[in-house]
Formats: structure tokens, C-alpha cells, sequence
């Protein structure tokens, strides 16, 4: 079990570096994007390069239009954040001292609900404005697969609480 705590530990700390890398992806390329500032705009307006901070080497990249800007750009870079977040919370739950606690079983609640629920809402909303295109269908579908994992494991987490308060109540 020792090595579960330590390879946890490590992978917590890369995906919380990761979710802090996104969002901090979103929000510079809000400022960017609202103020111009640290952007190029290229092809008479056809293409925009968010930069990074202070120079004008770019990083970000994509169509300068409102609809790509909103759902194939902002949404997606926000949400991996979210998604990074909530996949460190699930880490987390693995090096703390007693595995099966209600503070676990809720971050696998948030981890399954928010890769069943937003994938599939995101896209749907994206439908109303634009073309749903096909790797995103893709990329829900296996979301829709790790949330229904995930689902089965914050299972067996309310299973093991439930025994372990049993457990507790005989001592």
C-alpha cells in the first residue's frame, strides 16, 4: 500500500500542475483575446496566436472567429482544467490516511458526474451554435467511459465506508 501513496502522491502533484497550467492557459488567453494584448492576428484576421506572456513567440493557436474562440478553444482549455482538478482530487483521496472516507467517495461523485455530465452537455450547447466535429465525438465517448468507471469505483468506496463504519460501531 505504500507504493499506492507515493505513485498517488507524485501523480496528484502532475495533475494539479496540470489544472493550474490550464487554467492559467484560459485565463491568458481571455486577456489575450478580449484586450489584444500578447496576440497576433494573422491572414487579414482569419487566424489569431495567443503569445506567451511578454514576447511575441506564440503558443496558443487557432481560427479567429467567435464561435471557435468560445467552444473549440476557451471551453475545451477551461475544462481540461476542471478536469485535471478534479483527477487530483481523486489522487488526493489515495495517499490520505484511511482510503475509504466520505470526503473520497464525494471527489469520485464530482470526478464521474463532471465526465458523464459535461462532455456530453458541452457538446450539445456547442450543437445549438456550431458543427459538433468528429474527434469531439470521440473524446466524449471515452470521458463517458472513464465517468462510468469512476462510477463503479466510488462504489466500491461507499461499500468500504459503509463496512468500515460497521466495523467501527462493533469496536
Amino acid at each position: 500500500m505504500n507504493s499506492v501513496k507515493i505513485i498517488s502522491k507524485i501523480l496528484f502533484y502532475i495533475t494539479r500542475f496540470m489544472a493550474v497550467l490550464y487554467f492559467a492557459m484560459s485565463l491568458h488567453s481571455i486577456i489575450a483575446l478580449s484586450t489584444k494584448w500578447s496576440l497576433n492576428i494573422k491572414d487579414n484576421g482569419k487566424y489569431f496566436q495567443v503569445c506567451f506572456p511578454f514576447t511575441n513567440k506564440p503558443f496558443l493557436l487557432g481560427e479567429y472567429y467567435t464561435e471557435y474562440i468560445i467552444f473549440y478553444f476557451l471551453v475545451p482549455i477551461s475544462l481540461y482544467g476542471l478536469f485535471f482538478l478534479l483527477v487530483s482530487n481523486v489522487f488526493k483521496v489515495f495517499f490520505q490516511p484511511k482510503l475509504f472516507t466520505e470526503y473520497g467517495v464525494k471527489q469520485l461523485k464530482w470526478f464521474y458526474l463532471g465526465n458523464l455530465i459535461l462532455p456530453s452537455l458541452t457538446a450539445l450547447i456547442t450543437s445549438i451554435f456550431t458543427k459538433v466535429e468528429d474527434p469531439t465525438e470521440i473524446l466524449i465517448l471515452l470521458h463517458f467511459v472513464l465517468g462510468i468507471f469512476a462510477y463503479f469505483l466510488a462504489a466500491i468506496f461507499r461499500q468500504g465506508l459503509n463496512l468500515q463504519k460497521e466495523q467501527d460501531l462493533f469496536i
